[in-house]
């Protein structure tokens, strides 16, 4: 009894295997989802985005205005927000966020309500469904981040997927909850009339339970507004995209500006769901016929609303002659430099250049699956594991950048009596502060912990890179020892005065190549754009001198094309 309950139980691999199967069997069917619902959020989005912002601001607070009894606060509060997100630049990343939030919602509304209907009718179903809901509504997000990527790949489509099971138990929950509530008085009533099931459906318990269904609706649009950074790790565009962008570049300002975009958007999202379920205080006498009539004009309005923007998003939806080309990255100033100028290179040549940034391990497998068409953030050493697993799925274009990475310990300049790991001895806490746990950073910190007879009592503390880095600000600003985890080249190294210690025993690694990968295939879809790729190649001073850029407040595009604009000779080698 003991041995069986040291034993673990393979459930993970067990959900593994479930996963690899689908994956494997119903190849087709995702990728036909995958397929159409990208279709449909590109024509919604290019939809929206195609209506100037002015017009959309002034459309939002008429309707606010008139639907809120002409009421001022709202229309204002409309206006200054959406002024606010036009003027920061953040409106097209709105549009995004807004066509995934709309996406998700009305999903989990479909899918939601009729099976909120199937649990008030039948105890069997609830008991089945209730524990379903619990594992939705508590798995952390993060978790559905990872089928989700393995059945519709990176972008827009699994960032619904992900927010769908994660909005959609609200609105089950209290659609249940809201027709159980209904009297069973005026049920025994509605029978005895001689109703039959559907009419007591949709005119007795359906209005009643209107209250509670519709709070579970405004939850769900809040748990999908949720999910929208989280999201954003898989390739989901929009505002999300810039929150996680700060967070791990640890740039505050940023962060909260893109937060509030979001928090702007979610209150005007929640106060059209509350009016909504709002009764109407018309009289009775009159009641009837304005009521038909206002609901025939808000239909109306409404589909000739949907209809437009289907159609915008349809005539919007052009391409270069070249292209598309679609590459991903990490957020780090390495990668958002060296992406951005090649990217920038690409669409100078005549390409339509799509760059989306997505965490590590997504990263790898968008490009080995063929759902991005190349990377040049490969760091084969300190990206060890991913890159044991899918470089043999991908082409290998070389390095952009020789012998210039490098792994190691980093300590502030103040700390003058450390310059090797071997001077390490009872320095801040004897603690390494370290980034994400699994990483090859990570990875590579243990190993010389455990090599190095001086370090027998340190430990790393392993959180995120971002993370990391607001510890090493604050200590700096403290002048406190500290002593963290890092590669380089990296932007903190233009920040702050470090010094990266010496390593005798080589564990932290050699310096190391970034290289240029490629999906298979890309030769032949794209010769040209893979030549460019493969030429690029670049020294250290250029990599770090768009990263100042950038780190000085230039536009990741901007900078790039400054850099090009200075180094012609360089670039025409790339595209000869």
């Amino acid at each position: 009894m003991i041995d069986f309950l040291k034993t673990p139980i393979p459930i993970a691999d067990w959900v593994d295997s479930i996963v690899n199967w689908l994956t494997e069997h119903l190849a087709a069917f995702f990728s036909l989802i995958q397929t159409m619902g990208q279709f449909v959020m590109d024509t919604v989005s290019n939809g929206l985005s195609a209506i100037p912002p002015i017009i959309m601001i002034l459309l939002l607070m008429l309707a606010s205005y008139f639907l809120f009894k002409k009421r001022w606060q709202l229309p204002l509060f409309i206006l200054l927000g959406l002024i606010f997100i036009y003027n920061q630049d953040m409106w097209a990343d709105l549009m995004d966020t807004l066509t995934l939030v709309i996406l998700s919602s009305l999903l989990s509304v479909i899918i939601g309500i009729p099976l909120g209907i199937l649990m008030s009718k039948s105890e069997k179903i609830e008991m089945i469904i209730k524990p379903i809901l619990d594992v939705m509504q508590t798995m952390p997000g993060f978790v559905y981040l990872i089928p989700a990527v393995a059945f519709f790949g990176i972008g827009m489509v699994p960032g619904v997927f992900a927010s769908v099971i994660f909005a959609l138990p609200p609105t089950v929950r209290l659609t249940n909850l809201g027709i159980r509530q209904v009297d069973n008085e005026l049920k025994e009533a509605s029978d005895s009339f001689g109703g039959t099931f559907w009419q007591k459906l949709y005119h007795l318990e359906m209005p009643l339970a209107k209250g509670s269904i519709f709070a579970g609706i405004n939850q769900t649009i809040m748990l999908s507004l949720s999910m929208v950074v989280i999201s954003s790790m898989i390739g989901a565009p929009g505002l999300g995209q810039g929150v996680l962008a700060a967070v791990q570049r640890s740039e505050v300002g940023s962060g909260f500006v893109y937060g509030l975009g979001i928090v702007i958007l979610a209150i005007i999202m929640d106060r059209f769901a509350q009016r909504l379920n709002q009764t109407s205080t018309v009289k009775p006498a009159v009641s009837v016929k304005k009521t038909k009539r206002h609901k025939q004009m808000i239909t109306g309005l409404v589909t000739a609303g949907v209809v437009l923007i289907l159609s915008l998003g349809l005539m919007s939806s052009t391409r270069s002659n070249k292209g598309p080309i679609t590459l991903s990255y990490i957020n780090l100033d390495t990668e958002l430099a060296s992406t951005n100028v090649i990217a920038q290179v690409l669409r100078n040549e005549g390409f339509e250049v799509n760059t989306i940034a997505l965490d590590i391990p997504v990263m790898w497998e968008a490009v080995a699956n063929g759902e991005a068409d190349a990377m040049v953030g490969a760091w084969p050493a300190t990206n060890k594991t991913q890159y044991d697993m899918f470089s043999g799925q991908m082409d290998k274009l070389g390095a952009n950048l020789e012998k210039s990475a490098q792994t190691g310990l980093v300590v502030p300049a103040y700390m003058e009596d450390v310059e090797s790991i071997e001077d390490l001895s009872d320095q801040a806490n004897q603690e390494i502060k370290g980034v994400e746990p699994g990483s090859g950073t990570s990875d590579v910190t243990n190993e010389t912990i455990a090599a190095y007879s001086n370090l027998s009592d340190w430990e790393q503390v392993n959180s995120s890179t971002a993370a990391m880095i607001a510890e090493l600000d604050q200590a700096i600003k403290q002048e406190e020892p500290i002593v963290v985890s890092i590669f380089a080249p990296h932007w903190i190294f233009s920040r702050y005065d470090l010094t990266m210690l010496e390593d005798p025993k080589g564990t932290m690694g050699e310096p190391e190549n970034i290289e240029t990968m490629a999906r298979q295939g890309l030769k032949e879809d794209e010769p040209e754009a893979y030549q460019i790729l493969k030429n690029f190649q670049w020294e250290t001073d250029d990599i770090q001198s768009v990263m100042l850029a950038i780190e000085n407040g230039a536009e990741p595009e901007e900078a790039a094309q400054d850099w090009i604009e200075k180094n012609p000779e360089k670039v025409e080698k790339w595209t000869e």
